[in-house]
């Protein structure tokens, strides 16, 4: 088996590597993204297991481990830094050290969420901020209702629209009253497509229809 201990970063890789049959022992520094691609197609065919911190912008790197067969263990990046020896910490020496847990059987590996949980975490995410801005459109729009003195609830209907609607305003006032709406209206033909694959997304799993 190849075992390598990777210190991920969004525009370089440095990596240490051992080879358990042979002891061969290497480190490479790869720049993102065709030479780091390019190493861990050089290694298909050979058992790999790779380490790296929990990170972020690294989505096409654990999809392209996932397409070339190797695994990935992702590290609870707090653990791997408090097993450490309490020395200045460089690039080479993270790579190392994460090497060294994964030849030990120490690395503190963490939950990875399937490519199927990812795409439904995607799903979830994309709609809950597609639904924060509409609700700050709203509250814009009520804003404007009552610096003119329309008041009463706060809570959105078909109502409550029209009386917005309705409002004499001039200028650039009523200019920011028509594309708030605008971007109202496409916001909800944006989000009315990600409610009904939510909700089949739900019919589909026992936990959630509790």
């Amino acid at each position: 088996m190849m075992i390598i201990g990777c210190d991920f970063h969004p525009s370089f890789q440095q990596i240490a590597y051992v080879e358990q049959e042979t002891g061969e022992y290497g480190e490479r520094h790869l720049r993102h993204r065709e030479e780091a691609a390019g190493f861990y197609r050089s290694v298909v065919g050979k058992t790999v297991r790779i380490g790296i911190e929990a990170t972020g912008n690294d989505r096409w790197f654990r999809r392209l481990m996932s397409e070339l067969g190797h695994e990935l263990l992702v590290g609870d990046a707090s653990a791997i830094h408090a097993s450490a020896p309490r020395e200045q910490r460089t690039d080479k020496r993270d790579a190392r050290h994460i090497l060294k847990l994964l030849v030990e059987d120490r690395f503190p590996a963490v939950w990875q969420p399937s490519a199927a949980n990812e795409e439904q975490r995607q799903l979830l995410l994309h709609r809950c901020r597609l639904v924060r801005m509409r609700t700050r459109l709203k509250n814009q729009l009520d804003s404007i209702a009552k610096n003119e003195g329309l008041t009463g609830s706060r809570s959105w209907s078909a109502k409550r629209r029209r009386q917005i609607e309705a409002l004499t305003l001039t200028g650039w006032y009523a200019r920011r009253r028509e594309d708030l709406v605008g971007v109202l209206d496409e916001l909800d033909r944006r989000i009315e497509p990600l409610n009904e694959a939510v909700l089949a997304t739900a019919e589909q799993n026992p936990e959630a229809r509790l």
